[in-house]
């Protein structure tokens, strides 16, 4: 659909966030704390590899619906980041949540806009 290289800022953001999660699910694994380290490791670089895959749809609805996954895989993330934040001996993850609230927050914003679109 968008296959070209221009500059794309969810594509950029959700990026850079899945680096900032390996170097926070490292974190966790340094502390033993492995379920969790994997399953934000494999939710948080979902979220850019959908948004990725979502700039090669075939039509619109298929853009729709990669960036839906995205946006459960964002939602999935904040949970175990939440779940971080609120236990005790784990390290701070404040940054991270406020990311990945912004990429949720952009995610339904480009959804919205895009479903309107196919109407």
């Amino acid at each position: 659909m968008q296959g070209n290289k221009e500059k794309n800022l969810i594509v950029e953001l959700t990026f850079d966030f899945a680096l900032k999660i390996i170097k926070y699910a490292e974190l966790l694994e340094k502390d033993r704390k492995f379920v969790l380290a994997t399953q934000i490791l494999k939710a948080g670089s979902s979220v850019g590899a959908n948004v990725r895959e979502a700039q090669n749809a075939e039509s619109v609805a298929d853009f729709v619906h990669k960036m839906k996954i995205a946006a459960k895989e964002a939602d999935e993330v904040e949970y175990w980041l939440l779940l971080c934040d609120k236990t005790d001996g784990y390290p701070d993850c404040k940054q991270l949540l406020a990311d990945c609230s912004s990429i949720i927050r952009i995610l339904s914003k480009i959804i919205a806009s895009s479903k309107s679109k196919i109407h």
